[in-house]
């Protein structure tokens, strides 16, 4: 193996395939900062490219975009309170509060050195267990991902703190808004109301940025106008300190682990595993109550998360032959049509395609290191540009974001309709994040729901058979009564603490 993985780097560090994995690693940075595009998207016109490159170029540069993008998201996330893509979500609820402290270099300095951790560990856990891992995927089947989907939806509880009432409302609203479009079983249109651009559903990017970008720009130009709200306060430091970085490693490791695992699955996917890791961050960690307040563990956790996911999604993609979702399943296709077929005997009959592969893993990762390393000052800076000039530059590129997406003016007014929604929501204590979370997730849970009931014949006692699809179940019941459980137990201790 390692002699494989030896021949591997001596392909990946050729000139021509290290100035591919640069490029790729660059434009995916960029193209996460940008909202609108993702990852998905840009792969998908990366393809035509790919057929005038050797194999293991072609598979560099789709991965090295891949890589680049799940960093890129968290840009937007922490400067502007705009997630590059769904995955960054979680980033804003810590990340600008950060940015809004003066702190918007430690914050992007841990998502780069969370995102190289992350990477790094999903990469090693590829190289020598990646057949091993794989297989345990298999025991998932439609009833265990619609639980799973149950389960991590159950955590953004833990987001709205006391008042999960407010949080199910917001979820339920988000799952509603991803039935719009075509039945995934009939091929009926669905709340269409007659509009063909409505078809292909409510794009996450659309009620993303009207929620954050759009009521984000409203109300700051109302406390700015109010007087409420002076300039941003400067950036202090434009690097981590050695003891926020320490603060901050064991979520690194913990956001790591969990979301390796969460990404491992197929069809669950980075968003997830950054929201579940999260909100486990906030029940394992001491002082919980700092997350959501500007806390660099809240960065970390999530960014780690997501570049962890990202790496273990290869993973199913490689050993077993199933895309974990969009990106990947681009991936597929490329690697197809390149006359290669994932799966089990790809490790003998594609070896050296294949850890060339797991070579150019590491040195992407690194390069996204050292070039990120002097963006965080280069972006950091994006903080120094007054309020009442940054907000309408941010309205410009969001605009631009939704536009890019169909050119569909329906798109337009649907965030214009997101952003006063986003701004009514935020005035009223209701969080934005279940809303979102219940959007990304809602076709695939209906999906996986629909597979298990034609699977078991229309019985419910499916989701409640299998033992894995059970355990998620009760652990998503937990979670929902835990905020309550806990209030209560303050209440009957302070109630002993009165009567002693």
């Amino acid at each position: 193996m390692f002699e494989l993985l030896l021949n591997g780097f001596l392909v990946a560090l050729t000139p021509y395939n290290l100035f591919i994995a640069l490029v790729g690693c660059l434009v995916g940075t960029l193209i996460g900062v940008l909202p609108g595009l993702g990852p998905t998207a840009t792969l998908a016109m990366l393809i035509p490219l790919i057929f005038s490159m050797p194999p293991a170029s072609a598979m560099i540069l789709l991965t090295s975009v891949y890589y680049g993008a799940m960093y890129g998201g968290s840009t937007t996330s922490i400067l502007v309170n705009i997630p590059g893509e769904s995955a960054s979500v979680i980033t804003c609820l810590d990340g600008n509060k950060m940015a809004l402290q003066g702190r918007a270099g430690p914050a992007l300095a841990i998502a780069a050195i969370g995102s190289f951790i992350a990477g790094t560990y999903a990469v090693l856990v590829l190289t020598f267990f990646g057949k091993t891992v794989a297989s345990y995927a298999l025991n998932f089947g439609p009833a265990e991902f619609f639980s799973l989907m149950v389960f991590g939806l159950s955590t953004v509880a833990s987001l709205t703190g006391k008042n999960v009432i407010k949080a199910v409302v917001t979820t339920c609203f988000g799952l509603m808004i991803s039935t719009v479009g075509i039945d995934l079983v009939s091929g009926a249109p669905r709340y269409t109301f007659g509009n063909p651009f409505l078809q292909d559903g409510i794009d996450f990017v659309v009620v993303a940025i009207g929620m954050f970008a759009f009521s984000e720009v409203i109300i700051t130009a109302k406390e700015v106008r109010s007087g409420k709200r002076g300039e941003i306060i400067k950036a202090k430091s434009i690097w981590v300190s050695w003891a926020e970085f320490v603060y901050s490693l064991p979520s690194i490791l913990r956001g790591t682990v969990f979301g390796f695992f969460i990404g491992m699955l197929p069809g669950a996917g980075a968003t997830l595993s950054t929201f579940i890791s999260y909100n486990l961050e906030k029940r394992i960690c001491k002082h919980p109550e700092r997350l959501g307040t500007g806390d660099i563990r809240g960065v970390a956790c999530p960014e780690s998360a997501n570049n962890a996911a990202s790496g273990g999604s290869l993973i199913p993609l490689l050993t077993l032959g199933l895309p974990g979702g969009g990106a990947t399943a681009i991936m597929l296709g490329a690697l197809m049509m390149l006359d290669i077929t994932p799966g089990p005997l790809m490790f003998e009959k594609h070896s050296a395609l294949l850890w060339t592969l797991v070579a150019s893993m590491y040195v992407g990762n690194t390069l996204l290191l050292i070039l990120n390393w002097p963006l965080v000052n280069i972006f950091a800076r994006v903080m120094t540009i007054p309020t009442r000039y940054l907000m309408p530059i941010v309205l410009v590129i969001s605009t631009i974001g939704v536009w890019s997406l169909s050119y569909s003016e329906v798109d337009l007014f649907l965030t214009g309709g997101a952003g006063l929604l986003g701004y009514y929501m935020r005035m009223h204590k209701y969080p934005i994040e279940p809303l979102v979370l219940g959007l990304i997730l809602g076709g695939r849970m209906e999906q996986a729901y629909r597979q298990a009931l034609i699977i078991s014949k229309g019985s419910l006692l499916v989701f409640l058979e299998r033992p894995i699809s059970l355990g998620l179940l009760i652990a998503a019941v937990l979670f929902l009564m835990l905020p309550t459980i806990l209030a209560k137990s303050k209440q009957f201790q302070a109630a002993r603490e009165e009567a002693a």
